[in-house]
């Protein structure tokens, strides 16, 4: 039921576009732009491509990021984030993280989910390059970033147990719990550089966790 409702309030939010063109990646924009494709081919076999263009870190701190599609390169639709597309056959869903995108799919009407296609010189699609070119490599860079949220979850959960449990409203009750861990400022300092650059790898591969990375958030 809530996610029928948020569903089409989203659908709600989509507004015409202006028609503009799209333009080119450019290799300065790596840090707070997104943009992915999606090729549909029509009943009469006409194909057309769609592209979806994020620019997050631009405007995140406002909360105010939006969705561009565009359609054989025109703008088509805008949409705050998250954003509901339809689009033939069914909707393109766009939703962010802290960190980046962490959905950008093609759901087709019969409920079958498809990832849109990264633009090749975004980083999105560098790292799709990296792992095609080096799939080892790849999927050993996965497991170091999963591997650095589940020991910063570790090491977060007993400091800030330990920092709820201070207040003398809250000892009387609960008694106070003291971490085992005792981290310096630049261990914590560390492990919060370490946690950004995890989950920011992660986003790049559209791969969210509420536990792990929204802890890291």
């Amino acid at each position: 039921m809530i996610k029928e409702w948020r569903h089409r309030r989203a659908l709600q939010r989509v507004v015409p576009g202006d028609g503009r063109a799209l333009k080119r990646f450019r290799w300065w924009q790596l840090p707070f732009r997104a943009l992915f494709q999606l090729r549909l081919t029509g009943d009469d076999g006409r194909g057309t491509i769609y592209a979806v263009d994020v620019r997050h870190w631009q405007n995140q701190s406002s909360g105010d990021v939006k969705a561009h599609l565009y359609l054989d390169g025109r703008l088509h639709a805008v949409s705050k984030l998250p954003a509901v597309f339809p689009v033939p056959g069914g909707t393109v869903e766009v939703k962010m993280s802290g960190f980046g995108l962490k959905r950008c799919h093609y759901v087709t009407d019969e409920g079958h989910e498809f990832q849109l296609v990264p633009d090749p010189d975004s980083a999105e699609g560098l790292r799709a390059r990296l792992d095609r070119a080096h799939p080892a490599l790849s999927r050993t860079i996965s497991l170091l970033s999963l591997c650095v949220l589940v020991a910063a979850l570790a090491v977060l959960i007993p400091q800030l147990a330990e920092q709820l449990t201070k207040p003398e409203g809250i000892a009387q009750h609960t008694g106070t719990f003291t971490s085992p861990i005792d981290m310096p400022m630049w261990g914590n300092f560390a492990i919060g550089i370490a946690t950004l650059a995890a989950s920011t790898e992660r986003a790049l591969r559209l791969r969210h966790s509420h536990l792990l990375d929204g802890a890291a958030g």
